[in-house]
């Protein structure tokens, strides 16, 4: 007899394992941008700048995707670290913007890491809805 295995993930969780990964790969630019500048090339800014903007777009999205996630998959926590990195992104686009660079880059730092703890997660856990594993 053949049986077929349980999905490890849902659609809902197919999109917010994509928007995770969009979102690691933009803010992985940032820091390359940023030293572009600070070496002495102005484009840089620009390009830092626009990464910004998308980076915090990203954010804003995966948000919306991970409280459909809270909804429809009875997860929380996805929601909870994509709240504490968009909150710690939201700080950080406008420290950049008043040129408080003693908080933009050191809460920089840790919003990289935080979004790249975050990719490794949702690709570890498999995004069911709770109590499915073990139907």
């Amino acid at each position: 007899m053949l049986t077929v295995a349980a999905p490890r993930t849902t659609p809902t969780g197919w999109t917010l394992r994509a928007f995770v990964s969009a979102h690691a790969v933009a803010i992985a630019g940032q820091p390359v941008f940023a030293g572009v500048y600070l070496t002495g090339d102005y484009v840089g800014l620009s390009l830092h700048t626009a990464g910004a903007d998308i980076v915090t777009s990203i954010g804003y999205l995966q948000a919306i995707v991970a409280i459909v996630v809270w909804v429809r998959l009875r997860l929380v926590w996805p929601f909870l670290i994509t709240l504490a990195v968009v909150a710690a992104e939201t700080v950080q686009y406008f420290a950049g913007l008043d040129g408080a660079l003693w908080l933009h880059l050191p809460l920089g730092v840790m919003t990289i890491v935080a979004v790249v703890m975050q990719f490794i997660d949702v690709w570890r856990r498999p995004l069911l809805r709770e109590g499915a594993e073990n139907a």
